[in-house]
């Protein structure tokens, strides 16, 4: 029988959050603390990667060093473009304030780092939980 004791964290897909070292460590601190449980990508990075999350599935999120945090476990997934992101998906993500008005902006900044961001875009939403800390 399988149990979260026996899964090889080593055999599961390992990711960060964000863009730098401190951005990774600062949100992987929120889902430690039950703050994030949700987080979204850029629905044409997460369709040019050909990235085959599955719900259900176990991930395991790591901090700006590679080091890993947290097992998780998908919960759902949706699409949804940034215009039509509201209050309680922002409140999700865990991040800032925890307003729409803080969602919006830190997400445009970032996308536009890219040059991705359009009102319009498509975003990749992703629920998880955390079922291990590391």
């Amino acid at each position: 029988m399988i149990t979260l004791d026996t899964i090889d964290i080593n055999t599961l897909p390992h990711w960060s959050f964000g863009d730098s070292p401190e951005m990774a460590d600062e949100l992987v601190q929120l889902v430690l603390n039950g703050k994030k449980t949700l987080t979204c990508t850029a629905l044409i990075w997460h369709l040019e990667e050909n990235d085959k999350t599955l719900v259900g599935g176990f991930e395991v999120i790591t901090d700006g060093r590679d080091t890993p945090k947290c097992m998780v476990q998908l919960t759902a997934q949706f699409i949804k473009n940034f215009d039509e992101v509201d209050e309680d998906l922002a409140r999700k993500e865990g991040e800032g304030d925890l307003s729409l008005a803080y969602w919006r902006a830190a997400h445009q900044e970032f996308f536009e780092r890219y040059g991705v961001f359009d009102e319009k875009m498509g975003l990749l939403f992703t629920e998880f939980k955390v079922v291990k800390a590391l």
